[in-house]
């Protein structure tokens, strides 16, 4: 929602007697402002402009701003650019007059669409007094010793990113003292903060105020698709809402939704025309749609109780089910659809509707796959990937195993089709493996290990060393995509399905029995990434549906290896790796460490101060 505490300060232009506020965070920088800058957006700019000699060129910047989008404006290494509009404001606590300019990296989203500008206290203000010459006024000093972290916890009005080091650097957005700044001189910044809102507020040149980014939602639309609004017009009555008994509203069948002027719906004239509630005489629908963020905005509540056809929802069952577990969705709903649903939800509370005030417990932002030329599809670019023909010839396994691999989840990724043809060799060599070892009768125990470690069994001793390692690497594999599903990093469960199919292949000395039991582990672990080849290739092996069968559970005896890398430091710097058994004594990995080559050669002529030991992880050797 973005909500900030700052103050609102009136700026006055004298030559069209207009007061222009601004809302700020740091009015402790007020002597620091040099000029004022205007959103191309706002509507008094062409005004401002009008008449003096910048109009032209004022009109061509803000048709040239508007093309962009706030992410392109707001970008911290854009130029910043802008035009004179010829006018000036009085800085209400200086009495100077300030130049006036309107620039594209004020969004009239924010505040009231101008800003006062403190270039040697704000980044982007200072880049841009710096591109067109304009005086620089420093109004808070750092401290002489740079005990003061200059990332302050104070708010920024542009969020600056703080540059340049040292005493003198600018801009600076730290704390310190207040100097040209009038009587609030020698005062810590933090201090005068609130003492200059205060003044502002007795002298009548601004008071103390809270801003959001928030705007208000257009509901209606001109547009067929849509709940109707549920409102009718009376010349008698005015405007009405319809009765309780009466909803919903259905929409009418249409022949022709396009809109030609008007909503499509005002065409349907049988429609539009219906008896008012109130006198009963002629009225007429609204004929706008409701936003489809409306309904967006509670239909998993629905969900919850789907056959309820009495009402919405009931209260008792939404308590058993909300809020959800999990939301998963792209970047771009972050600003409406989740905002939208957690409101809707925050009015269900307060109207004794629901029992929880937030509708989802965790949230996951995907990335998105880009074109082959790292872009955004878009049919403008010509660079849509359609998935008909990638699904003929590749399959669909092979396209869903080649987004989810392609990166991290949370993160872009452009599209390439040569590694696509990659996930489908993968699953080439997962089929092949379940044709070439498929028993003559399928059997279910082919997806159990050989041997278990339980006391009634063999034991794990009895494998020899080639099909030891497999039946570890089956059970790593388990334990590796069953933890990286859950925090969503699909790419490297698949690459650890890949890894344990190298080495199926690799290890032909394991026997047909370890073999199939790692083939079958792998067909399940593979399921829900390509359910096709998965579910054929585990059926062909066990006779079961794989969707029939628990998810496979990993044997700790066999994620324990026997040996692992001691890491070796001198110093808290690695000199070494060497092996070590596994739950090995103190004493014997610091023999192994000092023994080291690498760890020889750093004590020699050195005195061993401390020898710290992480046991099955590393030694560290502290030497002076």
């Amino acid at each position: 929602i973005g909500r900030s505490e700052g103050a609102e300060v009136i700026f006055r232009c004298e030559q069209l007697d207009v007061d222009y506020p601004v809302f700020t965070t740091r009015p402790d920088t007020l002597f620091g402002a040099t000029f004022f800058v205007m959103a191309p957006e706002h509507p008094d700019v062409m005004r401002l402009a009008h008449g003096t000699p910048y109009e032209q060129a004022v009109h061509d910047y803000v048709n040239r701003a508007l093309t962009e989008s706030t992410e392109e404006r707001g970008a911290a290494d854009k130029p910043k650019t802008g035009v004179p509009l010829g006018r000036t404001v009085i800085n209400p606590v200086t009495r100077e007059r300030i130049p006036m300019w309107v620039a594209d990296y004020v969004l009239m989203e924010y505040g009231t669409g101008a800003i006062m500008a403190v270039p040697a206290h704000d980044e982007r203000d200072h880049a841009f007094a710096v591109a067109h010459e304009l005086p620089i006024r420093r109004v808070i000093e750092a401290p002489p010793d740079g005990s003061n972290d200059r990332h302050s916890s104070l708010p920024t009005d542009e969020d600056p990113l703080p540059t340049g080091e040292g005493h003198g650097a600018l801009p600076y957005t730290g704390d310190g003292t207040m100097i040209n700044s009038g009587e609030f001189d020698g005062l810590p910044n933090r201090e005068a903060y609130d003492r200059i809102v205060a003044w502002l507020d007795r002298e009548g040149i601004g008071n103390p105020s809270v801003s959001y980014r928030l705007r208000d939602w257009l509901l209606s639309r001109q547009r067929y698709w849509g709940c109707p609004i549920p409102i009718v017009y009376c010349d008698r009555c005015g405007l009405l809402p319809v009765p309780d008994e009466q909803l919903p509203v259905e929409l009418p069948d249409v022949e022709d939704y396009q809109p030609k002027g008007r909503s499509p719906l005002a065409a349907a004239e049988s429609w539009v025309n219906t008896t008012c509630p109130g006198c009963g005489g002629h009225a007429r629908r609204e004929t706008d749609t409701m936003d489809t963020f409306v309904d967006s905005s509670w239909y998993f509540l629905r969900y919850c109780d789907a056959r309820n056809d009495r009402a919405p929802w009931d209260r008792r069952v939404l308590a058993r089910w909300m809020p959800v577990d999990q939301y998963i969705g792209g970047v771009e709903h972050a600003i409406l659809h989740l905002m939208y649903a957690r409101f809707f939800v925050k009015a269900f509370a307060d109207m004794q509707l629901l029992d929880v005030q937030e509708p989802f417990a965790a949230l996951f932002t995907q990335g998105m796959i880009l074109g082959p030329d790292g872009q955004k599809m878009s049919k403008s670019r010509g660079n849509v990937i359609s998935p008909t023909p990638i699904v003929e010839r590749y399959g669909a396994d092979a396209a869903r195993c080649y987004i989810l691999f392609i990166g991290p989840a949370d993160q872009d990724a452009a599209w390439s089709e040569s590694a696509l043809a990659g996930q489908h060799r993968f699953l080439g060599r997962v089929w092949q493996l379940g044709a070439d070892l498929a028993p003559a009768d399928p059997d279910p125990s082919v997806a159990e290990p050989p041997l278990t470690s339980d006391s009634d069994a063999p034991g794990y001793d009895a494998l020899d060393g080639d099909a030891l390692a497999l039946v570890r690497k089956a059970n790593w594999a388990i334990d590796k995509v069953t933890v990286d599903i859950q925090r969503f990093s699909f790419n490297t469960a698949i690459a650890a399905i890949m890894e344990l199919v190298n080495d199926i292949h690799r290890d032909r000395n394991a026997g047909a029995e370890v073999a199939r039991f790692a083939t079958a582990t792998a067909a399940s672990l593979l399921f829900p990434f390509a359910p096709h080849v998965a579910a054929e290739t585990y059926e062909r092996l066990t006779g079961q549906r794989v969707w029939e069968v628990p998810w496979p559970d990993a044997d700790p005896a066999m994620l324990r290896a026997d040996v692992f890398q001691l890491v070796c430091q001198v110093n808290g710097k690695v000199r070494d790796r060497v092996d070590a058994p596994t739950g090995a004594a103190r004493e014997q990995l610091e023999q192994l460490a000092l023994a080291a080559r690498g760890v020889q050669q750093r004590i020699n002529g050195h005195e061993v101060v401390k020898v710290v030991v992480v046991p099955d992880k590393l030694v560290n050797v502290v030497i002076r």
